[in-house]
């Protein structure tokens, strides 16, 4: 839905928004056969890469090492183990075998993604990339400057990651309500979004097997999922920043969310924490 003076005006800025997805996805899509990243897994190298896919990986790869590799866009060997083994009949509910874990570890490490202009790289066999945690923020933030740069000063672009622009056409601020997992019916916290995005990350969001201990949300260092809050949510300048960071702020206790806020003023965590109690930790 876009407000806008001239109606032929905003059906052109829709057609060229849901373009500039599709586009997008066909370099992003982890499970389109077709797509560079899916490419960049089955070959180990990309050459002649995209822009936008080299800005996004070097994105990924600030955030790994802001995060000391808590964020880590080659974690796909992982939750393709995890895939595997509970898709199987007859699957050890107590997950993979402590073998297969350590083979999948072993090829999870940012450090060995190599990303230039002219070609991407991953540097050990086996290795594979996935953008799940970070590029939904992307294709948000990209969708907000097609509609600046179309005049559009007045909008909220909700991609799975939200991200409003100015006020609401009523003259009221975008609001978003943070859904309890456990009790949809009522919202744990309402933030602006006024010139601001949101992302949020929860284990309920995908679970990999019946009892729910193992998620989409894999620690890269354990290889586990430790399930450390119901939801995580996270207010930034960008949908790209706060996609990346609620998908680690996920994996790590408080402490640490907080070291890694330092430095980020206009970054904020709001947690909702097993027992229900909640956290809002501030950037400074």
């Amino acid at each position: 839905m876009l407000h806008h003076p001239d109606r032929i005006a905003a059906e052109r800025l829709v057609a060229r928004c849901v373009a500039e997805i599709r586009r997008l996805e066909a370099l992003f899509n982890l499970w389109q056969a077709e797509s560079q990243l899916s490419a960049l897994n089955r070959r180990g190298m990309l050459v002649a890469p995209a822009p936008e896919m080299v800005d996004l990986l070097t994105t990924a790869k600030q955030v790994a090492a802001w995060s000391d590799g808590v964020f880590d866009p080659t974690v796909q060997p992982l939750w393709l183990l995890y895939r595997d083994h509970f898709a199987a009949e007859g699957a050890d509910p107590q997950g993979p075998s402590p073998h297969a874990l350590a083979e999948a570890l072993s090829l999870v490490d940012h450090r060995r993604l190599v990303v230039s202009p002219d070609r991407i790289l991953l540097t050990r066999r086996g290795m594979a990339v996935t953008l799940n945690g970070i590029a939904q923020g992307y294709l948000t933030d990209r969708i907000v400057d097609l509609l600046r740069g179309g005049g559009v000063a007045q909008t909220l672009v909700d991609m799975g990651e939200a991200r409003g622009v100015g006020r609401h056409p009523s003259g009221r601020p975008w609001r978003a309500s943070l859904e309890n997992p456990a009790a949809s019916d009522h919202p744990w916290a309402e933030l602006d979004l006024t010139d601001r995005a949101l992302a949020t990350s929860a284990d309920s969001g995908f679970v990999f097997d019946g009892a729910g201990r193992f998620t989409h949300l894999l620690d890269p260092c354990s290889g586990q999922s430790p399930r450390r809050y119901r939801t995580v949510s996270v207010l930034a300048p960008e949908a790209t920043m706060a996609d990346a960071f609620s998908t680690a702020f996920a994996l790590m206790p408080e402490p640490a969310i907080a070291a890694a806020l330092c430095g980020r003023p206009d970054v904020e965590a709001h947690l909702l924490r097993p027992d229900g109690s909640t956290a809002l930790l501030h950037g400074t």
